[in-house]
C-alpha cells in the first residue's frame, strides 16, 4: 500500500508535465476547497487549512518512511519546503476570506 501511493505521485508528476514543487502547490489549494465542501465549510473558517496541514503531514511522514536520501539534512530539508510550498496559498486564502471577506466577494 505504501509503494502504491509513491507510484500514484510519480505517474501524476510526470503524466501532467508539472513538477512536484508545482503539484505540492496545486494540491494544497485543490484539498483545501473540496475540505471546504465535504465539511460544509467556507474557506474562513480554519477546518479545511487544517485537513490541508494533517494531508500534507501525513505525505511528508510517508515520503520519510519511503525515500532514504544520502543526506539527512537534505531530506528534512525537502519536507519541510514541501510543506511551505502546500501550505503557502491555502494559508493565504484562508486569511484573506478570514480576515478581508470584501476582497473575495
Amino acid at each position: 500500500m505504501l509503494v502504491d501511493w509513491y507510484q500514484v505521485k510519480l505517474f501524476v508528476e510526470h503524466s501532467s508535465g508539472f513538477s512536484m514543487d508545482a503539484l505540492h502547490v496545486i494540491a494544497g489549494v485543490l484539498v483545501q476547497i473540496l475540505a471546504a465542501a465535504i465539511l460544509r465549510s467556507t474557506l474562513a473558517r480554519p477546518a479545511p487549512l487544517v485537513v490541508v496541514f494533517l494531508l500534507e503531514l501525513a505525505n511528508e511522514v510517508y515520503d520519510l518512511t519511503v525515500e532514504q536520501w544520502p543526506q539527512p539534512g537534505m531530506q528534512y530539508g525537502e519536507g519541510a519546503k514541501d510543506l511551505l510550498l502546500t501550505m503557502v496559498l491555502p494559508l493565504t486564502i484562508f486569511l484573506v476570506a478570514r480576515f478581508r471577506p470584501k476582497l473575495v466577494r
